[in-house]
């Protein structure tokens, strides 16, 4: 996961882990976790697709984000 191009594209758009973690639903340690892939932990297909839609995120940069 590429967490410095989310983090990114949360700036650009005025948004914080806190602000995020609430419109994914999930609990700001929650969130933390899967940005920082601890213990393996990482976003749901369902997340990566409220993301996408958030954003307006292209399919390069659902790959380039998440699945590099």
């Amino acid at each position: 996961m590429n967490k410095l191009k989310l983090e990114s594209i949360m700036r650009l758009h005025g948004d914080t882990g806190t602000t995020l973690s609430k419109y994914l639903g999930m609990a700001r340690s929650t969130f933390s976790a899967k940005i920082n892939e601890t213990n393996g932990a990482e976003f749901s297909q369902n997340e990566i697709a409220k993301m996408k839609k958030k954003y307006n995120l292209s399919a390069i940069e659902i790959e380039e984000i998440f699945f590099n």
